[in-house]
């Protein structure tokens, strides 16, 4: 298992958060957003599977967004990201902020001092 963000301990398990899907109807949209708060997405694809697109965070979390499909379909704002990024990588200014993405969901967005 790859190392992530600790999270603490539960009755004595100890978990990391390693893997972040998120659905859209609006790939391109979102793409274009995550690209804007600093996240280096990448274009992938798995086997026959869809084409999507990627991010690894520094703590070596991974982030995919996905598109809508009869199989896996959207689930609207139900789902809040955070994710911490180096000043100047966005147009945010220190500190926290919550913005929110094309298909409504909440990003927290926490700006520090590279």
């Amino acid at each position: 298992m790859r190392g992530g963000v600790g999270c603490g301990r539960v009755v004595g398990v100890e978990a990391w958060l390693v893997l972040v899907v998120v659905y859209t109807e609006r790939l391109a949209e979102c793409r274009a957003f995550y690209a804007g708060l600093g996240l280096g997405l990448v274009a992938e694809r798995h086997g026959r599977g869809p084409a999507h697109f990627a991010a690894e965070l520094g703590s070596g979390v991974v982030c995919e967004w996905y598109p809508v499909s009869e199989r896996v379909p959207a689930t609207g704002a139900g789902l809040r990201l955070g994710v911490v990024v180096g000043v100047g990588s966005c147009g945010l200014s220190v500190g926290r902020h919550v913005v929110v993405d094309p298909d409504g969901r909440k990003v927290d967005v926490e700006v520090v001092e590279r």
